[in-house]
């Protein structure tokens, strides 16, 4: 590998994070325009704003585990060990305030 293909690998790299946190930040802000109380609703609990939230939040997760975790050039089992956990978690989380 050449200098010139180091620092062109190394300039798409930090691209792919600056579109990555670019979109952390407009779930983020998508999260918070979809709740209730910023339009002046009352805090009367909704399932479907909260399912959302969740599964925002989920995504969310997964591309801070595969772009600032490193995650994405881990070996295979890790990357699916990580996402079963987010699964899981998400599951469960979704089934207490469910229940």
């Amino acid at each position: 590998m050449t200098l010139t293909d180091t620092k062109t690998t190394a300039r798409s790299q930090s691209r792919t994070a600056t579109y990555v946190w670019l979109v952390l930040s407009v779930l983020t802000v998508l999260s918070w325009w979809v709740g209730p109380v910023r339009a002046g609703a009352g805090l009367e609990p909704s399932v479907p704003i909260t399912v959302l939230v969740l599964a925002l939040g989920l995504v969310k997760c997964r591309l801070v585990f595969r772009y600032f975790m490193e995650l994405r050039t881990a070996p295979a089992w890790l990357r699916w060990a990580t996402d079963g956990w987010l699964v899981v978690l998400w599951g469960a989380v979704l089934a207490i305030y469910l229940w």
